[in-house]
């Protein structure tokens, strides 16, 4: 049977269901709406991370600050290494080392407060508080810590703190501590030197970076340090200065000065450590001073050794009065003047001279001016406006004349090695140097052997050194008050010797500043117990290790060279 169309049934056999088109149009739609979004998707983060870009192009390459704010800009600052300086025999004394410093950029540290406490753990020597004001400061580069260990570096590395970067920089590094800390002096952070060699020689270590080799030996160094410092402490001084010095060149091989300082911290010193006693530091320095004054004596031509001077009883000039710690009460040959130590006897002589030429003969020697020697701490001499008579009494002892010890050093070097003064140097140098005939040969000679006298029948038995010969001088001054008067308890104790005194090679040169005497001294804080024997160790320890070779002092041509004969009583007068 054959089915009839429905009236409502009047679609076409080959025409696709409505429901199907709907289907397709939603499907297309959704695709062009994902496509969009992807593509607007697209644009917004090739728009973020161009901006990210440029910005960091601008951070790293475009921008050119006044201050330094990157690790690389940073390190660009310490691109020249300062030069180091040496002893004599090459040994090491300063030199630099790269470090890393850490700095900040404060204007990019998000949160100076979190990053100041996470820093602190890490530098124990450096306080949350103070890193935190350091960060909050204006402008673009602070440092925060200089010469960071590798430990420290990685550590704050790997905290990621933005704002916080490295930079490499020198350290200026001293291997011997406060072995020559006052030759040396010292230089600051930004390798500037402020003290010493590190000052004087600014340049050279700097801009020129060449190395500086110094005469000091620091071996003898050693040796003349660790002596005063066992000095300070069996007489409980203040202080003490000690000087070698070559007695033919002025080279000096050792140069200390107590208390001293430790140049890689020179900002623990106090004020006295860092004062350099044996340069800056100007003294009356009692009788040592006779050398000098027998020496002008004896080379004016107008004393001889065979002359004598009343000492039975004290001077009195004016108001003051000149008497001898050890009087003999009678007439003194010149060498009992010397090995006695008699201030009448040396005040006596210095009239006979005059005061003119006694004035000149210092001058000559250096004593009224600033020595030259390659250190800005260098002392002024003290010396009377007027040059009365009472002065050049006085000064024929070591009185009313200030000067530092290496001016005294330097002066017996020339009173011992022929008689020429040969300007004290800190530099090491293989071309003879030139100095300036101040005595005759004859004249050193007489001097040579009073000191060699003197240390075997006079106040410097305590010296005296087995095989080495040596000569020397005491001297004891009370120190100069506030007011102009002395201080009976302050004493200045020095001994000054020469060995092998047959031909002296080197001067040693201590002074203890207000030495206690105690039970081995008897009470005594002279030169002669206090000085003295510490000169002998030091010529002890040092006379091998500079290859002096030891000489029988008992032998004839020894006994011969230094011998003197004690003239017969005779009695010659002052000329006043």
């Amino acid at each position: 049977m054959t089915r009839k169309p429905l009236a409502s049934d009047n679609r076409r056999p080959d025409t696709p269901l409505q429901s199907d088109t709907c289907s397709d149009s939603v499907v297309r739609q959704a695709i062009e709406t994902g496509r969009t979004r992807i593509l607007i998707t697209a644009t917004v983060m090739t728009l973020a991370f161009g901006v990210l870009g440029a910005r960091l192009v601008d951070l790293t390459v475009l921008s050119e600050p006044a201050e330094p704010r990157t690790a690389k800009a940073a390190s660009e600052e310490t691109i020249g290494r300062r030069a180091d300086i040496v002893d004599r025999n090459g040994t090491l004394l300063a030199t630099s080392l790269h470090t890393v410093s850490l700095f900040a950029d404060p204007k990019r540290v998000m949160d100076p407060r979190a990053a100041a406490y996470k820093l602190a753990a890490i530098l124990p020597d450096s306080s949350a508080e103070w890193l935190e004001s350091r960060m909050r400061k204006p402008g673009r580069f602070v440092y925060l810590h200089r010469s960071l260990t590798p430990r420290q570096q990685w550590e704050i590395n790997r905290l990621g703190i933005p704002g916080i970067d490295f930079s490499g920089n020198e350290t200026r590094l001293y291997p011997h501590g406060p072995l020559a800390g006052h030759v040396l002096g010292f230089a600051d952070v930004d390798g500037n030197g402020i003290a010493g060699i590190e000052k004087r020689f600014d340049k050279t270590l700097g801009t020129d970076g060449k190395s500086v080799a110094l005469s000091l030996d620091m071996r003898v160094q050693h040796i003349l340090r660790d002596e005063l410092t066992q000095a300070i402490a069996e007489f409980k001084a203040i202080g003490a200065a000690g000087i070698v010095m070559d007695a033919k060149s002025g080279e000096l091989l050792g140069l200390s000065s107590l208390p001293d300082f430790d140049p890689n911290h020179p900002g623990d010193a106090s004020a006295d450590a860092r004062f350099n006693r044996a340069t800056l530091g100007v003294y009356e320095l009692g009788s040592t001073f006779k050398i000098f004054n027998t020496a002008m004596a004896i080379d004016s031509g107008l004393v001889t050794m065979n002359d004598f001077y009343d000492a039975s009883k004290p001077l009195k000039v004016s108001r003051y009065t000149i008497r001898d710690y050890h009087a003999k009460n009678r007439s003194l040959s010149v060498p009992e003047i010397f090995i006695y130590s008699s201030n009448i006897g040396s005040a006596k002589m210095a009239v006979d001279v005059g005061g003119e030429a006694q004035k000149h003969f210092f001058q000559r020697m250096g004593f009224l001016d600033t020595l030259s020697v390659e250190l800005p701490e260098a002392g002024h001499p003290q010396s009377p406006s007027i040059w009365r008579p009472i002065n050049t009494m006085t000064i024929s002892f070591g009185h009313g004349l200030s000067v530092s010890p290496l001016h005294l050093a330097s002066g017996v070097a020339a009173m011992v090695n022929g008689g020429v003064l040969m300007p004290p140097t800190l530099l090491k140098s293989d071309i003879p140097r030139k100095g300036r005939r101040i005595v005759s040969e004859a004249t050193s000679d007489s001097i040579r052997r009073l000191m060699r006298l003197n240390a075997l029948e006079g106040s410097g038995g305590k010296a005296r050194v087995s095989g080495y010969l040596v000569g020397g001088k005491t001297g004891t001054a009370e120190k100069v008050g506030m007011r102009g008067t002395y201080k009976r308890k302050a004493l200045i104790s020095s001994f000054v010797a020469a060995f092998p005194m047959n031909d002296p090679k080197y001067v040693v040169y201590i002074v203890l500043d207000e030495p206690q005497g105690n039970e081995a001294t008897h009470g005594y804080a002279t030169g002669g117990w206090v000085a003295a024997p510490t000169v002998g160790e030091v010529i002890r320890r040092i006379a091998p290790v500079l290859g002096v070779t030891p000489v029988d002092s008992e032998a004839p041509e020894i006994r011969q060279q230094l011998a003197i004969e004690l003239p017969h009583a005779q009695k010659r007068l002052a000329s006043f």
